[in-house]
């Protein structure tokens, strides 16, 4: 079964349109009283025109529904964009409740916009967008063990923006937590190169540690039985530890060997430590105590 369910949101004919100085009124000034309104001016023969206007629809559309485009042709429709001082285009500018708040001219990076776009999405009222909502409902349900919520919640959001790098590390911690240790993989493999999120590199530490774990242990615990201080054999049952997810038992042991001696294996036992508080997440417990432990034998 699909952890990805149904999507649903505002269908793009209501949030992106064609406007006229006579509809200006009404797609504009008033519609900008309940919803934030972004207009777009252009003409056909403006080539950076053709390169921002895709770019402003993705972010218009990603916000769903917390602001909408009006789109302008000043060739066609001169009386407003000489109003507003229209010296050259593209010529974008920002209403809401009836007023023009903030604009720019010429066309910028598809991140500049995307930022601009979520900037007049808040003026709107409640001061979150969407996305964010969605973003947040779905963190809210993976930390509550709720994976098809927080799965259905990530997708909405990768359904209008793709590229959206909170929701593709959300998906990948999503279907690590399921065991799918492929489909993670895939999803850390479509986020933008260099690009760096909490989950995306909790994710990506969690895969190195089960990559890395040996699948059997029971002549390494015969050892350590035999030889507490068999540091080599500690070791090795602290990384299939790591790697099933015990990580608190794996930061113990590995501990155990910094305590008795820090520079064993050039550092291994620390630096596997380090790769675990990554694991778990800077934030949890395991990655504070283990911290705090660590930090008290270094500097002992």
């Amino acid at each position: 079964m699909s952890l990805i369910g149904e999507t649903t949101g505002p269908a793009v004919a209501d949030l992106i349109k064609d406007a006229t100085d006579a509809s200006f009124a009404a797609d504009v000034i008033e519609a900008s009283k309940t919803t934030p309104v972004i207009i777009d001016f252009w003409a056909e023969w403006c080539g950076p025109c053709r390169q921002l206007g895709p770019a402003l629809e993705k972010a218009v559309t990603a916000a769903k529904g917390a602001v909408k485009l009006v789109k302008i042709d000043i060739d066609k429709n001169p009386a407003y964009a000489g109003q507003l001082r229209v010296q050259s285009i593209p010529a974008v500018f920002a209403f809401v409740d009836g007023r023009p708040v903030d604009g720019f001219m010429g066309a910028l990076p598809d991140s500049q916009v995307k930022d601009f776009v979520a900037k007049i999405a808040k003026l709107g009222g409640g001061g979150v967008s969407p996305v964010d909502e969605l973003l947040a409902m779905a963190k809210e349900s993976l930390e509550l063990g709720d994976m098809g919520g927080a799965a259905q919640a990530y997708a909405q959001v990768l359904q209008a923006d793709p590229a959206n790098v909170r929701a593709l590390g959300g998906m990948a911690k999503v279907y690590l937590a399921a065991g799918d240790h492929d489909r993670a993989r895939e999803f850390l493999d479509l986020a933008p190169p260099g690009a760096r999120d909490a989950d995306l590199d909790s994710v990506r530490a969690a895969l190195t540690l089960a990559d890395e774990a040996p699948s059997e242990t029971d002549a390494f615990e015969a050892r350590l039985t035999a030889n507490p201080n068999d540091h080599e054999a500690r070791f090795e049952i602290a990384k299939a530890l790591a790697g099933r997810g015990r990580h608190e038992e794996a930061v113990d042991h590995l501990l155990y060997i910094v305590d008795k001696d820090r520079e064993w294996n050039d550092g291994a036992a620390r630096k596997q430590a380090l790769i675990i508080f990554e694991a778990a997440g800077h934030s949890s417990e395991v990655a504070r105590h283990g911290r705090r432990k660590l930090s008290a034998i270094l500097f002992s």
